[in-house]
């Protein structure tokens, strides 16, 4: 078991500030927690791009592609109709369904990643240090384990960085 050391920060462009700091002296930060989403965040923690977008074009493909697959299906094969002398294979005609089928296939494949990839769902309890990170703080968290610094050290690291406050939680995991 080990410590858990996190500040609060009142502005983002001190959080991101701080950030920067503890990276330049080589410190693991665990964890940021922000009331909304901060720009340039994932750039200075050096988060890789997140594969979402690649999920959502492969499921829109899946998606599109069924969708025009059955269509052709339906139309010329299973229940071939004549419409006052048209083609039974009318492509344009299929654009709309096709252009729906993407997008729901994409949007449902990106929301059940989502959730998968943030460990999210139904009677998860949320992990929250201090409720002041829900409404107008922000939040650097450090775990003693994953640095090799003390406690201490990691306290004063915040502060020398600009935190305006410093707490220590005994870990449980």
């Amino acid at each position: 078991m080990g410590a858990i050391v996190y500040g609060h920060f009142t502005d983002e462009l001190d959080l991101l500030n701080a950030v920067k700091e503890l990276k330049n002296k080589k410190i693991h930060i665990a964890d940021v927690r922000t009331p909304f989403p901060v720009h340039g965040l994932d750039t200075a923690l050096k988060y890789p791009r997140s594969h979402l977008p690649k999920i959502a074009f492969a499921a829109g493909l899946i998606g599109g592609s069924l969708g025009l697959l059955f269509q052709i299906w339906v139309f010329t094969k299973g229940w071939p109709l004549n419409f006052g002398g048209k083609p039974y294979l009318s492509i344009p005609s299929f654009i709309p369904v096709t252009f729906e089928l993407t997008v729901l296939f994409a949007a449902f494949a990106m929301g059940i990643a989502f959730l998968l990839r943030s460990n999210l769902g139904p009677g998860k309890i949320p992990n929250i240090l201090d409720d002041d990170v829900t409404n107008d703080h922000f939040q650097v968290i450090l775990a003693a384990k994953n640095n090799n610094l003390s406690e201490i050290e990691l306290a004063e690291a915040l502060e020398a960085a600009g935190a305006i406050d410093v707490k220590q939680v005994n870990a449980t995991t």
